[in-house]
């Protein structure tokens, strides 16, 4: 699988092919690009995310499309877009802001509160994979930026 361009960036380098809570290992790598996205200024972070978001669509829709699967659990793209999205309400580099983020989009999007659940089963293809992880980030970064205003010494 991992020798197939699209398989190995959906199923994020390898880390969806863990036994056990793929997601979570795929946001991990989500949290290790963004630790090096945070040497970027801003605005050429927007540009990233919002390169990886575009292409996560095609990369996770053509994966599922030849798995014959929607949104099989190996494909974690999705997270790690959703993990870069969210690290946009990060603004310094480290340990606790990162782990912040990390929390927050795996709480939201295990959770998946509304209306996170009602994307996550009526869109199909790429964009239904991508777009329930991208409001999972919103909400994630939402609290992000709470926590930032609330304790303004982290």
């Amino acid at each position: 699988m991992l020798r197939d361009p699209v398989h190995f960036l959906a199923f994020g380098f390898g880390a969806g092919l863990a036994p056990r809570a793929p997601g979570t290992f795929g946001s991990a790598v989500g949290i290790v690009a963004a630790w090096w996205l945070l040497e970027l200024p801003l605005v050429w972070r927007v540009a990233v995310v919002l390169a990886v978001i575009g292409a996560g669509i095609f990369i996770c829709g053509e994966s599922a499309r030849r798995l014959g699967r929607h949104d099989d659990q190996r494909i974690v793209f999705d997270e790690i877009a959703g993990v870069l999205l969210t690290s946009l309400a990060v603004v310094d580099k480290s340990v606790f802001s990162l782990a912040l983020v990390f929390v927050f989009f795996r709480l939201f999007d295990i959770w998946k509160p509304w209306p996170i659940r009602d994307v996550d089963h009526s869109l199909k293809g790429g964009l239904g994979i991508m777009l329930d992880d991208l409001i999972a980030a919103l909400f994630a970064a939402v609290c992000v930026v709470t926590i930032r205003v609330l304790l303004p010494s982290f």
